[in-house]
């Protein structure tokens, strides 16, 4: 990711034909039935796994359970994006309810966090200034950030491509933490509720593993479950932007641009849609955030199209090109990380 990558003269991008020709094809009508099947599923997994657990009680057994949970721990999060973006129903408090039973209920997740958090990278994709996604923390994502690391956060960052799926594993827990460290703060519409329903999958979620696996059993259980977690959401999100560029300050002012240079598509089918929860089709989701999630695939030669014929770069590749784009991304990043002082040598006497 690099703020001056010359792309030279910026083309026009006609984003209102673009959003008559998505409607004029419906595209933005939501898609109940889809929905409903794939929450059913999610949800009826999810009760499998409970009842399965109760089976195995006590069995070591039952830790092969645990990566399931964190796959459909994953979907329940994908639902509940989809939801926060008013794919799924479109009135407020339909959303919000939705949105507090998969997030915070389900999933354990500050739903107002994440939709604070998300509504600002969307609005402002790979602005290291202003998306959260790409500000400092664990990783940097850009050169003079990672020039600015000092001591032990600058060695984490020299060596933050080999790093990253290895610290993927803590995401789940940092997600929950975070949620819960934004809850204490002012600023969060519905504080009580959403401290509540945290608070009840806690006691929930405790339940179950202690109900069913001996004290042991359950430390493993909940630290595979939420590395799976981790990974499996980490995995999914990381390829669509990592590894893209800065939006120059004139591509930032267009809706479309904005949006699309530093967007990357995955190529697949119906199974890598399902997997990926539709993040796939990044460059789709960031242009019609509200278009629901099987439409986005039907968008995409739209979309394709009209960036073609108007010179406007749309990137794709495999998943697994993908996640090589981003890790050499990060070790690019990471080699401008000051390395620590040589040792002084003594003096002869």
């Amino acid at each position: 990711m690099s703020t001056t990558d010359p792309r030279g003269a910026v083309p026009r991008s006609d984003y209102g034909e673009l959003v008559r020709e998505i409607r004029r094809r419906g595209l933005l009508h939501p898609r109940p039935g889809f929905y409903i099947r794939v929450g059913a599923l999610a949800l009826g997994a999810l009760a499998a796994l409970v009842l399965l657990l109760f089976v195995l009680r006590d069995s070591w057994w039952a830790l092969l359970l645990a990566p399931a949970f964190g796959v459909v721990s994953a979907q329940i999060a994908f639902l509940s994006h989809d939801a926060a973006h008013r794919q799924v129903v479109r009135g407020r408090g339909l959303t919000t309810a939705l949105c507090l039973t998969l997030g915070n209920l389900l999933n354990g997740l500050s739903y107002g966090w994440w939709v604070a958090k998300h509504d600002a990278h969307h609005a402002h994709p790979n602005d290291l200034d202003a998306d959260p996604d790409v500000a400092v923390g664990v990783f940097v994502f850009d050169t003079d950030q990672a020039g600015e690391r000092r001591g032990r956060s600058a060695w984490m960052t020299r060596h933050q491509a080999a790093l990253f799926f290895p610290l993927l594993t803590l995401e789940g827990f940092n997600l929950r933490a975070e949620g819960v460290r934004a809850l204490l703060r002012s600023g969060i519409a519905h504080r009580w509720a959403e401290g509540l329903l945290l608070l009840g999958h806690l006691v929930l979620y405790l339940a179950l593993v202690v109900s069913t696996l001996t004290w042991l059993q359950g430390i493993a259980f909940v630290l595979i479950h939420q590395a799976v977690l981790g990974v499996y959401l980490g995995s999914s999100f990381a390829p669509s932007h990592k590894g893209m560029p800065v939006p120059t300050a004139e591509e930032a002012a267009d809706p479309l641009l904005r949006q699309v240079v530093c967007s990357r598509n995955i190529r697949g089918g119906p199974f890598v849609d399902l997997a990926l929860g539709g993040l796939n089709l990044q460059i789709e989701h960031h242009l019609f955030p509200s278009m629901p999630r099987p439409n986005l695939r039907l968008a995409r030669p739209v979309v394709r199209r009209h960036c073609q014929e108007r010179g406007i770069p749309y990137a794709e590749t495999t998943l697994l090109a993908s996640y090589g784009l981003a890790l050499e991304h990060l070790h690019q990043v990471g080699a401008a990380a000051p390395a620590p002082s040589a040792p002084r040598r003594k003096a002869t006497p």
